[in-house]
């Protein structure tokens, strides 16, 4: 879908209660993760987005801007019938690549000097849930590429807090172009190391060989190291696969397996198989 095709009829206002950056300092781009209370009856889960609708540029487009942002943390109830959402935004600049001018992306750049008491409009949520395994030795990869983590992050808090019995295979597995990128696995903050002590959990880091030469990340390093283990997982019936992050990613993890399969053919026909028994869950930005 394209963002024009969202209903965002239904609108809900949401204050802001905080606003903290989880990049590194060092880095130049800034990612936020905003926190927002909802008073009203808006209900969302792990792995949906929600839309936030920002002024537009009146002179030249329309008057609203809408972006989705996917829910970073465990939805929270709170009193007086508010619900408390985390968001995780990076702050987007563009380089025209004619003019060489500057642009500010609208909704993060709006987003991201909000302060403590603003209020946004709120509309969604949209796309679909990340359903916990009822079996609670069902295996889960998950792939997530820059803020793609942001879901995951919720995701794997809700499957070890509402099923502490779980004993699952979990491998996770995040892509970015150096350390200082990493989103909640870095040194200041890692919210995967509560889970680091569990026999079957196993967090791995993708990261660019050349950060500063622009060379992609190496997904080909951190899947094929583990590419017959993985290869294994899928093959089991219990098995999901969770991807989240930038479009190109989806074209990316096809090579990286076509490549530990040794056969495209083999590889299109498991992923086929993977969806069809809705074993294979997919979020795109």
């Amino acid at each position: 879908m394209h963002l024009h095709d969202y209903d965002t009829s239904i609108r809900h206002q949401a204050l802001l209660v905080s606003t903290d950056r989880v990049s590194a300092p060092g880095l130049l781009d800034e990612v936020r993760e905003l926190v927002f209370d909802v008073h009203s009856d808006l209900s969302a889960e792990v792995g949906q987005s929600l839309g936030v609708l920002v002024p537009g540029d009146v002179d030249f487009g329309p008057k609203e801007h809408l972006r989705l942002y996917s829910i970073s943390d465990v939805p929270e109830s709170r009193d007086a019938g508010l619900t408390r959402f985390k968001i995780c935004v990076k702050r987007v600049n563009y380089i025209d690549a004619y003019s060489g001018e500057r642009y500010e992306g609208r909704a993060s750049n709006y987003l991201c000097d909000l302060k403590v008491g603003d209020s946004v409009e709120m509309s969604g949520p949209f796309g679909l849930p990340y359903e916990l395994p009822m079996d609670d030795e069902a295996n889960l990869i998950l792939i997530a590429m820059g803020t793609g983590i942001a879901p995951f992050r919720a995701f794997v808090k809700k499957l070890y807090k509402e099923r502490p019995g779980f004993k699952g295979e979990v491998r996770l597995f995040h892509g970015a172009r150096s350390g200082l990128e990493m989103l909640y696995m870095n040194e200041e903050q890692d919210d995967f190391a509560q889970y680091y002590d569990k026999e079957t959990f196993e967090a791995f880091k993708a990261l660019s060989p050349r950060p500063h030469w622009e060379d992609p990340i190496a997904w080909d390093h951190a899947l094929g190291e583990r590419g017959a283990e993985l290869w294994r997982m899928m093959g089991e019936a219990h098995t999901r696969v969770y991807i989240a992050g930038q479009g190109s990613l989806e074209g990316t993890i096809d090579k990286v397996f076509s490549t530990i399969v040794g056969d495209p053919e083999k590889w299109s026909l498991r992923k086929a198989e993977l969806k069809a028994g809705r074993r294979w869950t997919e979020l795109y930005y």
